[in-house]
């Protein structure tokens, strides 16, 4: 592993809490010479602010004009930290496949072409491995998944880590780092799962409770950042070290769990989905049946990183933080708890 610090970094996805934030840490650097934030749309006013001397640029990764301005810029280092987890915020599940896939493929064409290109990090998911009864207890990055993700964020991220995979057999002369990612959380992040237990009561699936393990948002950032810094090829598990259990969670969040038959479980996310709150994917109902834990001896040995946060510290962190933002409204309160106990109800009178 060494050190060497970029010239020129791009970092896609600016608009989003890890790339604005990512772009911000990077301009901090008085040894890097560019950052330049690319995205869709303008970041929040705040994040624009904090991002400092680092150059916003509008563009669309799905346009081959993204080759024009790496080749124009120079540029020697590209994160892609844009993969998109929300088909709500992203316009629907088929405008997220088409940013996560197409997206990623026209940038890593553009990188191809570029012979100024050195270093591509990429941020991926732990979601990859899938969640299912069969699961090992722990994954390591040489396990494959057992049930291979189906639809959605880990079926992308899945294909954009196998175009990654042929961009470096094409140019080996350019390192690849792949940073697969246990949940976020902290007091900033606003992601499905914060939302989830933000709310005011939390559906669980009756009779299970998974063992989730989750990434502090400031070690999150801290691994990209060592990751664009740095000559580390390779994938990587990134996790915070120990796990709790879901019903733990609820109970650490202050909330009421309220357990739903497997059968009612896609009523569930259809209401929250319904209600705005919360957009539950497929397999990340499944993530809420299973969990999943990942082997951070990698991340440690070889990557030369040691989370600050354990994953009980960082969601006590979260609780804090989400303590001082305001809450949902009371009406919103009481359709999603109408909603969820009517369904509950309902549901257990099925099974009587």
């Amino acid at each position: 592993m060494s050190s060497s610090t970029p010239k020129v970094v791009l970092v896609t996805g600016v608009s989003g809490f890890l790339g604005g934030h990512l772009a911000a840490r990077l301009a901090a650097n008085p040894d890097i010479e560019r950052v330049l934030g690319v995205d869709t749309v303008p970041p929040p006013r705040d994040l624009l602010k904090r991002m400092g001397r680092a150059e916003f640029v509008r563009a669309d990764i799905r346009n081959p004009l993204i080759a024009k301005v790496i080749s124009t810029a120079g540029v020697d280092t590209v994160v892609h930290a844009s993969l998109s987890a929300s088909p709500a915020s992203s316009g629907g599940r088929a405008t997220m496949k088409e940013m996560n896939v197409i997206g990623t493929m026209q940038l890593l064409a553009a990188c191809q072409k570029a012979p100024s290109v050195q270093r591509v990090v990429l941020k991926s998911t732990t979601a990859v491995y899938g969640s299912s009864s069969r699961d090992p207890a722990v994954f390591d990055e040489a396990i494959g998944a057992k049930d291979l993700p189906s639809g959605g964020y880990a079926k992308d991220a899945a294909e954009i880590e196998g175009y990654l995979r042929g961009f470096s057999r094409r140019r080996p002369d350019v390192t690849t780092t792949v940073l697969r990612f246990a949940n976020f959380i902290g007091p900033r992040v606003d992601t499905v799962l914060t939302r989830y237990f933000a709310l005011p009561v939390v559906p669980t699936v009756l009779g299970y409770d998974a063992r989730i393990q989750l990434l502090h948002e400031e070690d999150g950032l801290a691994v990209l950042e060592r990751a664009a810094t740095h000559e580390l090829p390779g994938v990587f598990n990134v996790a915070a070290h120990g796990v709790l259990m879901l019903s733990q969670a609820i109970r650490r969040a202050g909330k009421v769990p309220v357990p739903v038959p497997s059968s009612g479980v896609g009523t569930v996310s259809k209401v929250l989905r319904g209600a705005r709150v919360v957009d539950f994917s497929p397999e990340q109902m499944r993530f809420l049946n299973f969990g999943r834990v990942v082997d951070l001896t990698r991340l440690i040995d070889d990557f030369g990183f040691e989370p600050r946060w354990t994953t009980t510290q960082a969601f006590d962190d979260f609780v804090r933080g989400k303590a001082l933002s305001p809450v949902l409204g009371a009406e919103r309160i009481a359709s999603v708890e109408r909603g969820l106990l009517g369904l509950a109800r309902g549901l257990r009178q099925e099974r009587a």
